[in-house]
Parts: structure tokens; C-alpha cells; sequence
């Protein structure tokens, strides 16, 4: 098991493929009602690109400590709950790094950020109900669960956990 901290570093052009591994895939997918379509996911990078250059978004691909491939994502997005503003948080992990720790670190570093930061307050997440390790992430993390619900992504209705965690500390 590696215990060597993610990198991070802002979405670029160049990240279509991994967007596509991990949107695109039925796997990665699983808890999120399955993949994307491929047709649009350079779009979809490029927008992202521009939220994280603009300093709307936070969208970081994480890299491991001792590659300079792409593992996954974290992200953090201004967002409305229950018709409120509010932030969201998010993140995948490519199977082959995962059960490394990779996610509960860029997750934690994009959280020490936001604190520092002083402008996301209150912060959601999301995960699948049966998305076990997603959960273990909150839960570590020092999120506190309010309970399930119906959340929409991308079209769909999923039925997840909700957390939130405070990072005007």
C-alpha cells in the first residue's frame, strides 16, 4: 500500500481520456446510473477548464505521488441544495488506484484548501448509498450524515447519502 500523497493540479485540455475513463466507463459509473456518453466529455473538459481558470470551480485531477498519470478527480462547485446556494464536493478514482488512500487525501487536501480559502462554507457530498467507500470518506473526514435522499445527476435520479461538513472553521 502506498501512503505517499496525491498530487493535485488543475483540470487541463489534455485530461479528455481520463474524464472518459471515468465517466465513460460502466464500472466507474456504477453508483452514479451508469456512464456518459463519450460525445461531449471534450466539451465537458473544456468548460471545466474555463470554471477552474475563472476560480468558479476546483476542479483538481489527482495524480499519485510517484506517477504523472491521471488517478481520478476531486472537485468543488458552487451548487444549490434544496434551493439554497451551497457547495459540493465530488470525486472519483480510477480502479487501478484505488484502495490506496489516494481519494481520502485529495478529498482532505481540497477541504484544508476550501478552509483557507473561506468562501465555501458549508460543504455536501453526495455518495451512492451503497457506495461504501465514498461513505468511509465522509465519515473519516469528519462529515456529518443527514440522511438519504434523491439527488439528481446528469439526468438521473440517485438515491445517496447526504453529508455535509462546515469549512468555516
Amino acid at each position: 500500500m502506498t501512503t505517499a500523497g496525491p498530487r493535485l493540479r488543475d483540470v487541463r485540455p489534455e485530461d479528455v481520456d481520463a474524464y472518459v475513463r471515468m465517466r465513460c466507463d460502466p464500472v466507474m459509473t456504477a453508483e452514479l446510473g451508469g456512464p456518459l456518453p463519450v460525445e461531449g466529455m471534450a466539451e465537458k473538459v473544456l468548460r471545466d477548464v474555463a470554471r477552474a481558470a475563472a476560480d468558479e470551480w476546483w476542479v483538481k485531477m489527482i495524480l499519485p505521488e510517484d506517477s504523472a498519470e491521471v488517478a481520478g478527480t476531486v472537485t468543488l462547485w458552487p451548487h444549490r441544495v434544496d434551493g439554497a446556494a451551497a457547495a459540493e464536493i465530488g470525486w472519483m478514482v480510477l480502479p487501478g488506484f484505488q484502495g490506496r488512500g489516494l481519494a481520502k487525501r485529495a478529498v482532505r487536501a481540497v477541504l484544508d484548501l476550501a478552509v483557507a480559502d473561506g468562501r465555501w462554507g458549508v460543504v455536501h457530498a453526495f455518495p451512492g448509498v451503497g457506495n461504501g467507500p465514498s461513505n468511509a470518506i465522509c465519515r473519516a473526514l469528519g462529515f456529518t450524515l443527514l440522511g438519504e435522499r434523491e439527488t439528481g445527476f446528469a439526468g438521473r435520479v440517485l438515491r445517496t447519502h447526504h453529508w455535509t461538513v462546515d469549512t468555516r472553521r
